[in-house]
């Protein structure tokens, strides 16, 4: 493949979606019409390219996001296709965190899901101009106009049709039907996909019946142009044509606005719409430099603009950790100059600390296959290996130049499984097993149940750990007992309370260490749900005069935050609580900053008794999609789990149903959903908060 290095010519897009809304599918398409793979891999098969690990093919989805690219018009596209299945959406965050745009799927039929709203919070949180791409329009019942309509509805944006999806019986009056063929309006063509695979793009005038009745489509276009191009008002209220340069230029100002989405139709499986929407990336997406841009944090807390491609020493952000041949790999995105094979790199882990490492190697990612490389560039996303430390969310930089871009956040893991090696001579690998994966996936974690002193293996939902166990026994070779799955629960407070807490250290016996003595007062107060942490450390300083150095305050902090990780009943982490220190009372050199720390833990333990502790456990926004005649049998079965029904609608012989239920009631209901429906029911959930038990 030609490799073109200047950055006008990059985009650097994902493709995402609800599951089974068709994202792999259209990637397939996307490598074999660009000539980047020979043949059409398909995931109903397991021969998708991009879903290589043996999990991906067993079970038809993707698990993990994949790097590859393609030639399209003298431009490289780089892709990631992204999972779809809310368990693994830590993969689509890390992903869209190193993106310049995206590619959204919808199926034509269900239109905006569940996790089409996940990914595209995910998306505004990252600012990235996005493309639909509305899929499956060769199913009974999928809508175009439909689609578009819940875009707006339900994401409060605003789509702009640019290619529409013609069915059976929808040609002109004086020839045959137009099946296999969209409009495109902008340029006012037929376009007809013919071939075994439907590389061969048919482009003809579009006929004028045809075109009249697009009127309402073509409309909505202009005008969305128009308030980008004000020469283009005049001619769109005149009913005139515009020119199509015009058009896609204005199209294009709005979409790297953030403002306008640009909308194509098809169907990824019946090879149908896939080119004119590769034609819109490069229109209208934006390549590397049209990117604001990076700002990163000094370790001194200045801050500085990160000019993709600009001057200074080496920025690149390391956004996945990945076992590759069991061996650790590190994804990162480069922003500024360049990474050779066996450059140093210093980074600022998670933990505060300052390391340096060498990366070793350098490797060009085509899904499942890494290629050598000896220098990576500004805008490429690259393999490294040789980085021991390096984890997600950490910025590489060249050594004596610390900078740090906005990290990756991770969600807390809301279901846990008690878990042992099934070989007692095993226990040794399996530590060693599970602190690769959870190096690799920042939504586990490996906890201790503090009651029956099991170990438990924590992710986010039933499919995610199922996954993860599966991987350890083929990867590693380490076969795991399991329990049944059970939620994890967090703490918080009903009341507000305060304590007043002194601490100290017994006499030495010798005399020769002095004691150590400290006086922490505080008050807690319960906050709303989802509200998180609040800490105030500015407090009365006693004796009068007496001031805290930087270190004692950071001390007091430390020990409130340590008290905070686990709570009085379960020795859960605490939620949705502030805290306030009020009076700290220091007695010379006896208050070291570790007598300060545990004074105020000692504080906070008797504020949180009197407050009245209390359980929560997470809370799950769910949709359940089921036959009409099914409908009254799911609702019962959801009430009596204790959810609570938000929205019900109804399309054609379907029915949707909203809700939201505490995630202990909702293990083991996919079986339940399918006795009630005969196996025609679908749901899916996503994590929405923690609430009282």
């Amino acid at each position: 493949m030609k490799k073109l290095s200047r950055l006008s010519h990059v985009r650097n897009i994902g493709v995402a979606a609800h599951v089974d809304a068709g994202k792999t599918t259209l990637t397939e398409r996307i490598l074999f019409y660009t000539g980047a793979s020979y043949k059409i891999g398909e995931v109903h098969d397991g021969a998708a390219h991009m879903d290589y690990l043996a999990e991906e093919q067993r079970h038809g989805i993707t698990i993990t996001s994949a790097v590859t690219k393609a030639p399209w018009r003298d431009h490289l596209i780089q892709v990631v296709d992204t999972p779809g299945h809310v368990d693994f959406t830590i993969e689509v965050e890390r992903a869209m965190r190193v993106q310049d745009g995206c590619i959204l799927v919808l199926d034509g039929v269900r239109a905006v899901e569940p996790q089409t709203e996940t990914v595209w919070r995910q998306r505004a949180r990252f600012n990235l101009p996005a493309l639909f791409f509305v899929n499956k329009m060769d199913r009974p019942g999928a809508d175009y106009r439909a689609s578009l309509d819940a875009i707006r509805r339900r994401l409060k944006a605003e789509p702009v049709p640019i290619t529409v999806p013609l069915g059976e019986g929808q040609g002109s009056a004086d020839q045959a039907p137009v099946a296999h063929s969209v409009v495109h309006l902008i340029d006012r063509t037929l376009l007809r996909f013919q071939g075994e695979q439907g590389e061969l793009v048919v482009t003809e005038p579009c006929p004028a019946d045809l075109w009249a009745r697009l009127a309402a489509d073509r409309e909505a276009l202009g005008l969305a142009a128009a308030e980008w191009d004000e020469r283009l008002t005049e001619q769109v209220l005149a009913g005139e044509d515009p020119d199509p340069g015009a058009l896609r230029a204005a199209i294009r100002r709005g979409t790297l606005a953030g403002r306008l989405f640009p909308c194509y139709g098809g169907s990824a499986l019946r090879n149908l719409g896939v080119q004119p929407l590769l034609d819109g990336v490069i229109d209208f997406l934006p390549a590397p430099l049209d990117r604001p841009p990076a700002l990163g944090r000094h370790p001194d807390g200045s801050l500085e603009e990160v000019v993709l491609g600009g001057e200074g020493p080496l920025v690149a952000l390391a956004f996945k950790v990945q076992l590759w041949d069991g061996r650790r790999h590190v994804f990162a995105r480069i922003y500024r100059n360049t990474l050779k094979a066996g450059d140093t790199v210093e980074f600022i882990g998670p933990d505060g600390q300052t390391r340096r490492e060498q990366a070793a190697r350098l490797f060009d990612v085509d899904a499942g296959k890494k290629t050598k490389l000896e220098q990576a560039e500004p805008g490429q996303i690259v393999l490294i290996a040789g980085l021991r430390f390096a984890t997600t969310g950490d910025t590489l930089c060249a050594p004596g130049h610390l900078l740090g871009l906005e990290r990756i956040e991770a969600r807390a893991p809301v279901l846990g499984l008690a878990i042992e090696a099934a070989a007692g001579t095993e226990e040794e690998k399996l530590l060693e097993v599970l602190d690769k994966v959870t190096q690799e996936d920042p939504t586990l974690a490996v906890e201790e149940d503090p009651e029956t002193g099991q170990r438990l293996l924590r992710g986010m939902g039933e499919l995610h750990l199922q996954m993860v166990l599966e991987r350890m026994a083929r990867e590693f070779g380490v076969t795991v007992r399991s329990g049944r799955p059970a939620v994890a629960v967090r703490e918080t407070i009903r009341r507000a309370a305060a304590a007043d807490a002194f601490f100290t250290t017994p006499p030495s016996p010798d005399g020769k260490h002095p004691d150590l003595m400290a006086r922490v007062a505080l008050a807690v107060e319960p906050l709303a749900r989802g509200a998180g942490i609040r800490i105030t450390v500015d407090p009365r300083v006693l004796p009068e005069g007496a001031l805290l150095s930087d270190e004692q305050r950071r001390a007091v902090e430390a020990g409130l935050r340590g008290g905070l990780e686990s709570g009085p009943l379960q020795g859960a982490a605490l939620l949705d609580l502030a805290l306030k220190v009020r009076e700290v009372e220091v007695f010379g050199p006896n208050s070291t900053p570790e007598a300060l720390a545990a004074a105020a833990g000692r504080a906070l333990r008797q504020a949180l008794d009197a407050a009245q502790p209390a359980l929560m456990q997470p809370v799950m926004a769910l949709e359940v999609i089921v036959p009409q005649v099914n409908l009254g049998a799911v609702l019962g079965d959801l009430q009596s789990r204790t959810a609570i029904i938000t929205d019900t609608g109804n399309r054609g012989e379907t029915a949707e149903v909203r809700a939201e239920a505490p995630l202990a009631a909702l293990l083991g209901y996919t079986t339940t959903l399918r006795s009630l429906t005969q196996g025609r029911g679908q749901f899916s959930m996503e994590f929405l908060r923690f609430d009282l038990a």
